[in-house]
């Protein structure tokens, strides 16, 4: 059964440093980068001790000098393995002793545990202490030492030690020293944390029981929630049995090392949650909506100015469409007005569609910036600022050619004007051919008043039909109907020059709009997309941590 509830705890556990492994993998430029390479030691510092024995739990006596910890260490193993002192620190490099060796070698040498300091209780199971077996015990070196490669020493296998034991003294229990730099920082532990208030012998009954209050008050005040805190004089071996026993406890349960791994975990969670909350993180879309993508192309078309290219494009065709298919006797008199080019002040629009063609289109980068910044506001509200700033960062990070971009691919579909529609020279031939049959009804009737009416004389044989004055009436017939035909088509003309400058400027606008659509697709929503999807992975990865 034991072997089976530390396979299942094993499995979160994976689950929860690959989620981890995320975090350190997305998190650079968003999150702390102390945080994040705590994260990546923590993740070294696993996968290095669930690669080794799980049959042995590595338990660290750690205190400040004076406090008793070689002495206890000695009467736990029950030889004199470490030296002891009273007034300065006497433990130079950590010794182990070790309730099992085989398996043990690999892990000793990870904890960097010198040969000579490794000592084996191979007679253990003689001796009744059957369920010790699986201990490494360590005395490390004293915190406070002023030796500062043994302060170092003790600090590194305080964080990877299993099970730390805090072996304090009536007098320093409540050392700044301890309390500051160890156990506020290992508050959330409580699993695989014990508090032993050494040199018991010194005190009265009463003073064990209030000092014992005291300690368990100080240690709840420092977020250690259910303090584990033990008795013991290890000069008269009281409170060392009970000691043992709860050490056992831990050993024979196997998962002091797991339980370790999940509450450095926990502890890191917290912090990562401090400065980037997920609970009440908006849940975002890895894509962006339709609305929001025809937001931002409306907006940079008005950057671009595509509505008034596109008004500009409509009026200037049907200006330019009235030397082509206005009726001639019209053209031919509005000669004689001024110029109503000047009068609609299309003037500099032909010029600013003419530039168009040179490729001069100009988006103004103000405009642009601001219809990006808009996109990347609808879509942060509510986001932690760290990933709030990386997606403005993402949207933003092409603004610079962005404007560039517009102004050619634009440049590209721009209106010519000299190009003149197929059916502009059909009705121009046409509109001619009428004008001539209009001429040549008014010659015929001049023939023929002047001949036919008035005897101005006689016409060849051959031509004599164009002088009888019975043709006038259906020659005027017909001149008035070819005047009226002219005009007819000029009305007509003008109709669908209407309608196809409308179906122009709808035509280029579309156009536009689609290349405008196109770079904002590229330049600013997939950037835009690849934040938020690294975004969203990132928050799932910060739930899956928690477990």
């Amino acid at each position: 059964m034991t072997t089976v509830g530390t396979t299942q705890t094993r499995q979160g556990l994976g689950s929860r440093l690959a989620a981890l492994a995320r975090i350190v993998e997305l998190g650079p430029g968003r999150v702390d980068p102390k945080l994040l390479s705590e994260a990546g030691q923590l993740l070294l510092r696993a996968g290095d001790r669930l690669k080794l024995s799980s049959d042995h739990t590595v338990v660290a006596l750690a205190g400040g000098t004076g406090s008793g910890k070689s002495t206890l260490f000695n009467s736990i193993s029950g030889l004199e393995l470490s030296p002891t002192g009273v007034r300065r620190p006497t433990t130079a490099r950590t010794h182990a002793c070790v309730w099992g060796l085989d398996g043990a070698g690999p892990l000793l040498d990870w904890l960097q545990i010198q040969w000579r300091h490794r000592f084996a209780r191979a007679s253990a199971l003689d001796r009744g202490e059957s369920q010790l077996h699986g201990l490494i015990l360590l005395d490390l070196p004293d915190h406070d030492s002023i030796r500062a490669l043994t302060d170092t020493e003790a600090d590194r296998l305080i964080q990877v030690a299993d099970l730390v034991v805090w072996v304090l003294d009536p007098q320093k229990y409540a050392d700044a020293s301890t309390h500051r730099r160890y156990v506020t920082e290992l508050a959330g532990q409580d699993a695989v944390t014990i508090f032993v208030l050494n040199q018991v012998d010194r005190l009265e009954p009463e003073e064990l029981v209030e000092c014992v209050a005291d300690l368990e008050d100080l240690l709840r005040r420092e977020g250690v929630e259910n303090p584990v805190i033990v008795t013991t004089s290890a000069i008269t071996g009281r409170g060392v049995d009970g000691l043992k026993a709860v050490l056992a406890q831990t050993v024979v349960r196997r998962r002091a090392a797991v339980q370790r791994l999940e509450a450095d975990l926990d502890r890191l969670t917290l912090r990562l949650a401090k400065i980037m909350p997920v609970d009440d993180a908006p849940a975002l879309s890895a894509s962006i909506d339709d609305a929001r993508r025809i937001g931002l192309t409306d907006a940079l078309c008005d950057a671009v100015g595509v509505p008034a290219v596109g008004e500009a494009m409509e009026n200037v065709y049907g200006v330019r469409s009235m030397e082509w298919v206005g009726w001639p006797y019209t053209r031919w008199a509005a000669r004689f007005r001024p110029d109503p080019l000047n009068s609609l002040r299309l003037g500099d629009l032909r010029d600013e569609i003419r530039g168009l063609t040179g490729g001069t289109v100009s988006a103004q980068p103000a405009e642009v910036d601001n219809a990006v910044q808009a996109l990347a506001d609808g879509l942060t509200s509510g986001m932690h600022e760290s990933w709030r700033n990386g997606i403005k960062e993402a949207a933003r990070s092409r603004s610079v050619q962005l404007p560039q971009v517009l102004s050619e691919e634009l440049s590209e579909v721009a209106p010519r004007l000299d190009r003149v529609p197929g059916w502009w020279r059909l009705l121009l031939v046409w509109q001619y051919l009428l004008v001539l049959l209009s001429v040549a009804g008014l010659a015929w009737l001049g023939t023929a008043l002047a001949y036919g009416v008035f005897g101005a004389g006689t016409l060849p044989e051959g031509l004599a039909v164009f002088g009888e004055a019975a043709s006038l009436p259906w020659v005027g017939l017909m001149v008035l109907s070819v005047l009226g035909l002219g005009l007819l088509t000029a009305v007509a003309s003008r109709n669908f020059v209407v309608l196809g400058a409308g179906n122009e400027r709808d035509r280029l606008e579309r156009e536009m709009r689609r290349r405008v659509g196109g770079v904002a697709a590229t330049m600013v929503i997939e950037p835009v997309e690849r934040e938020l999807a690294r975004y969203n992975e990132f928050s799932s990865a910060v739930r899956g941590v928690r477990g």
